[in-house]
């Protein structure tokens, strides 16, 4: 019916303030008796006891794969560097050589650090997942005990005494 009709902004607008203000005055209404929570999942991901134990793991399990990568940037440095200096010297053979093992060298390098990089990175997924996963049930299980009828996640404002964060991060060092 609205396509049809040729409606002007401004009854447009006027006809979106009415509904606005039937809904502010419905949820007002319904507010009243309503228990409202806020949780912080980022400060959960950073600050949890779960998140710093996943974080050690996680870089035991990449320390020795990221130590090789190191290893092999300085193998590559030294080489470049053995290369500019003797290259004067060299036949253009022996230093089209070098360059050569020096590129390939390089390109595995950059090879084995995407592989690296990737892998950490669905690692650290997988350990945020997990996270926000059990941070979720015990929200569910604190609103269920305190009886909240709604907890939002990372609000851009909110009231510190309806913030359940500490008693999220409390929950999940248990």
């Amino acid at each position: 019916m609205i396509l049809s009709q040729h409606i002007t902004p401004f009854k447009l607008l006027q006809r979106l303030v009415i509904c606005a203000a039937c809904f502010v005055g419905l949820s007002q209404a319904q507010a009243q008796d309503s228990r409202i929570a806020i949780f912080d999942s980022q400060r959960v991901i950073r600050e949890s006891a779960p998140a710093k134990a996943a974080e050690a793991k996680i870089e035991q399990e990449f320390s020795k794969r990221g130590k090789e990568l190191q290893d092999l940037a300085t193998r590559i440095k030294a080489m470049a560097e053995k290369l500019d200096k003797d290259s004067p010297v060299l036949s253009e053979s022996e230093r089209i050589k070098r360059q050569r093992e020096l590129a390939d060298l390089d390109q595995d390098f950059k090879r084995k650090q995407r592989i690296f990089n990737e892998d950490l990175n669905q690692r650290k997924n997988e350990e945020i997942a997990a996270l926000v996963d059990r941070a979720y049930k015990v929200v569910k299980q604190i609103a269920e005990t305190e009886k909240y009828d709604i907890v939002l996640q990372d609000a851009v404002y909110f009231n510190p005494r309806v913030d359940i964060t500490d008693k999220v991060l409390k929950a999940l060092a248990k």
